[in-house]
């Protein structure tokens, strides 16, 4: 029996990521998580068992990923499936929102995909691998919320990066594709499930009436890394309850 599949997941200890491991893993993957949370990323991977490995790793500085990357070639061989689920937002007004903070966050949510995919994709073309990446974009590529510029940016820039590198893999039988998740029970929405008022808001712009589910994420990321979405490239899948399809609210 030959070794399982390697797949690699940013933001692996919790929420989407977490539960990406484990439908990835449920389809005969072999997880490695990387999460800048090293308890939790260790205990993350303890909980998915099936030779899951949790690692350190700052998605907002190239070099980390780099030595994730060493390591996981070095110790288990390539990978075939890579998540760039990592993501941070920084809330805040325009007018005195910090530069710092700005590019925090374009460092992780956008400069970390371009550095993972990029090193991903040179293992995949040396071996001969037709692998797959995907990345977790949102419906703030879309639609914007002035409070996180620096994260709609960013998202933009992910869906944007997506297509780019879609094309320029597809010679090689690399698929890349996005996810575009709504709002989502995870620790970044915490804080609007914790406000009654805040969270009927964002009700109000969901026709479905309801948040969804990390594990709804995760069948998307799941099937992106399948055969079963062989014919799938460039595109980004939005699960949003029908936010982006709504106009209006009365």
């Amino acid at each position: 029996m030959s070794d399982p599949k390697i797949a690699l997941i940013t933001g692996g200890a919790r929420g989407i990521g977490l539960a990406s491991a484990k439908a990835l893993a449920a389809d005969g993957f072999r997880p490695v998580l990387a999460d800048i949370d090293k308890d939790a990323v260790k205990s993350a991977a303890s909980e998915i068992g099936q030779g899951a490995v949790g690692l350190y790793c700052d998605v907002g500085a190239a070099s980390d990923i780099n030595s994730v990357f060493d390591r996981v070639e070095a110790e288990m061989g390539p990978v075939s499936a890579l998540v760039n689920n990592a993501g941070i937002a920084e809330a805040g007004d325009f007018l005195s929102y910090a530069f710092e903070d700005f590019q925090r966050v374009l460092d992780v949510n956008l400069t970390g995909v371009f550095v993972a995919s990029q090193r991903a994709a040179q293992a995949m073309v040396k071996e001969g691998i037709k692998g797959s990446i995907v990345n977790m974009s949102s419906i703030n590529a879309v639609v914007a919320i002035p409070e996180i510029p620096a994260y709609c940016a960013s998202k933009g820039g992910v869906q944007q990066l997506t297509k780019a590198t879609a094309l320029a893999l597809a010679p090689h039988g690399i698929r890349v594709n996005a996810v575009g998740p709504g709002s989502i029970d995870t620790d970044m929405l915490a804080g609007v499930n914790a406000n009654p008022a805040a969270l009927a808001r964002a009700m109000s712009r969901t026709p479905m009436g309801r948040v969804g589910q990390p594990e709804e994420i995760a069948e998307i990321v799941a099937f992106l890394s399948s055969e079963k979405a062989s014919y799938i490239t460039g595109e980004t899948i939005f699960a949003d309850g029908g936010r982006l399809g709504l106009n209006y609210t009365c």
